[in-house]
């Protein structure tokens, strides 16, 4: 199996890493109430997704 012959400088290590942070998701708008969600997810504050009831939030609590 080879073996790096020189040692990777921290500079290039670091231009390697500098797309792994953490990002934050992407939000929309809730159609249905305005209230900020994840976009592709059902809205925590009415249960609707793209329109349409996704799940009943008054039964789940």
């Amino acid at each position: 199996m080879a073996t790096p012959k020189r040692r990777q400088s921290s500079s290039r290590q670091g231009k390697r890493r500098a797309h792994d942070h953490a990002q934050m998701p992407t939000l929309a708008v809730c159609s249905n109430c305005g209230a900020w969600h994840i976009y592709h997810t059902v809205c925590g504050e009415c249960g609707h997704y793209r329109g349409k009831l996704a799940i009943d939030v008054d039964a789940t609590l």
